[in-house]
């Protein structure tokens, strides 16, 4: 679809150009998705990405996918997808069990220019994609009430892209918003119905455990 190996003017055209085909509408019910992938980039003096396949709502581990790789694009807020996508599409390029859902650990619509990590690569890959990030990027929200569920919209310029979800009581909100071919309360409930108890929901907690495992897995 585009090269990765691009300086900081061209990954914003690119943005730009790929902003119109981000599609905020479901392209598959609720209890029709059966599998879920989370997907992490991590980097210390290397780059690692993991993806752990999980079969939903059950989220039994089907598959582990980590890999290592030196990072190319250098660290720019709101361009991350350069930093960190070519690593997690590598990974992914890896997996043996084509998932639903790609959930990341990062940014979807809740972007500036509605075009984060999972926004990113969901049109790259042409999949649903979710964004749970953990922390905030863009927009203005209210603190959601305390139980887990309790949510309160995330505007940005005027718009909802996307929502803080409690997910564990007494800790920080989780930024979820949709990433590409999923509705906001589609993502939403992906999510809920992924919380095992942790602030993140088990599919991106796994694979964060992964990138600090320090080890090559997969095909």
């Amino acid at each position: 679809m585009h090269p990765w190996d691009v300086g900081t003017e061209e990954a914003l055209a690119i943005q730009w150009r790929l902003r119109p085909l981000v599609r905020q509408e479901s392209s598959l019910a609720l209890d029709d998705i059966r599998t879920v992938a989370g997907v992490d980039v991590s980097y210390g003096e290397v780059g690692r990405a993991a993806v752990v396949v999980l079969s939903f709502p059950e989220l039994k581990v089907l598959e582990e996918v980590t890999i290592e790789g030196v990072a190319r694009f250098p660290y720019v807020p709101g361009l991350l997808s350069f930093r960190e996508g070519p690593l997690a599409l590598a990974a992914l390029e890896r997996v043996q069990t084509r998932p639903d859902v790609l959930m990341f650990d990062g940014q979807g619509y809740a972007h500036p220019r509605r075009l984060g990590l999972a926004s990113h690569l969901g049109v790259y890959l042409d999949m649903p994609s979710i964004g749970v990030a953990k922390s905030r990027l863009v927009g203005t929200y209210a603190e959601p009430g305390p139980n887990i569920g309790d949510r309160s919209p995330l505007v940005h310029r005027g718009e909802v892209v996307g929502v803080a979800l409690r997910t564990k009581p007494r800790t920080n909100p989780l930024f979820v918003s949709a990433g590409h071919k999923l509705d906001l309360e589609t993502a939403v409930a992906v999510v809920l119905r992924s919380l095992r108890g942790y602030r993140l929901p088990e599919p991106t907690r796994l694979a964060d455990k992964l990138t600090k495992s320090g080890k090559e897995t997969g095909a």
